[in-house]
């Protein structure tokens, strides 16, 4: 979430929304202006209860950084303060404004409850805001996300088809991404990856070859690592190990990643931004794919017997300083 980027870009609408007719370059200036410090543009409790939010989740990601190389329970531990003190944030949020939807989704993603229980919660709050506030649109310009105001309710979307891919709702979570796509086509939030892991593990493999087009054939992660699940469960193992060998060298780390994946933070509130087929995203597709993995158990084993795969693994490794 760039949570100063859309602070400034909501407090600039509604002063813009305020002044009437505004030409570009007086919009320009009023952007320039509201950038320079947001807090003097600050005028509702909504924008107030929002700032709120914005300053907590960078505060959270500051103290987050510190707990990289803590062992488990220490981390475990760093955590559970860290979430507190979020969450006291987000209640402080809703006290000034009770419809903050970041604010309420946060707490949400934060709760102790198994994936069951976070699937209902998101879909009670995604359905109490479309009774308050109408269905999501995408305006005039074709696409919700262009209306700062609907940014909380997208990453709800997303949050939702993300929960549903993870409780094993496969079809549920490919229509709640079609349905996102349709909203937005921008996909900021991206709706497309968790498209791909679906389709794969439904072995839609047209599907998934569609998305693939509509995408640009941009290539990422998630696409790559989709393509090596989707053909692994149709059988066709010669066409999975290209894809696998595919997935090892068009993604860094990618072979690592999959072989011993590594720890992912919950995301607060959607998904952190990581340069495409950077390590950093393989080690978020693999995370994001795990609940397929485990459905096919053989799937890594059978990535490690081939010999060009656990070679690149280690060797990212060694380069690396990780164990292997």
């Amino acid at each position: 979430m760039r949570g100063r980027d859309e602070l400034v870009e909501r407090l600039a609408e509604h002063r813009r929304a305020k002044l009437g007719d505004l030409s570009d370059s007086g919009y320009d200036e009023l952007f320039r202006a509201v950038q320079a410090n947001p807090q003097e543009f600050i005028d509702s409790a909504a924008d107030e209860a929002f700032a709120l939010v914005v300053a907590a989740l960078e505060r959270n990601e500051r103290a987050a950084s510190d707990d990289e190389f803590l062992d488990e329970p220490a981390y475990l531990a760093a955590r559970a303060k860290r979430y507190a003190r979020l969450t006291a944030d987000c209640d402080r949020a809703l006290a000034i404004d009770p419809d903050c939807t970041d604010a309420s989704l946060l707490k949400i993603l934060m709760s102790d409850q198994g994936c069951d229980g976070l699937l209902d919660d998101l879909i009670d709050l995604d359905r109490a805001k479309t009774n308050a506030l109408g269905e999501l649109d995408p305006g005039e310009v074709g696409d919700a996300w262009a209306d700062a105001e609907s940014h909380g309710r997208l990453r709800v979307r997303a949050a939702i088809a993300r929960a549903c891919l993870d409780t094993a709702r496969y079809r549920m979570a490919q229509q709640a991404c079609v349905d996102m796509l349709a909203l937005a086509p921008s996909d900021v939030l991206g709706a497309r990856h968790t498209c791909a892991l679906a389709l794969a593990r439904l072995e839609d493999e047209e599907g998934f070859d569609a998305l693939d087009v509509r995408t640009g054939r941009a290539g990422d992660s998630w696409t790559h690592l989709g393509r090596v699940i989707l053909l692994y469960k149709l059988g066709r193992m010669g066409a999975a190990k290209r894809a696998l060998t595919g997935f090892t060298r068009l993604v860094e780390g990618g072979a690592y990643a999959l072989l011993r994946p590594v720890l992912v933070d919950t995301y607060l509130p959607d998904r952190p931004e990581e340069r495409p087929c950077s390590f950093g995203e393989a080690t978020l597709a693999v995370y994001e794919a795990d609940p397929i993995v485990v459905d096919v158990p053989d799937l890594p084993y059978w990535a490690e017997s081939i010999p060009e795969v656990a070679r690149s693994a280690q060797r990212f490794a060694d380069s690396q300083g990780f164990d292997w």
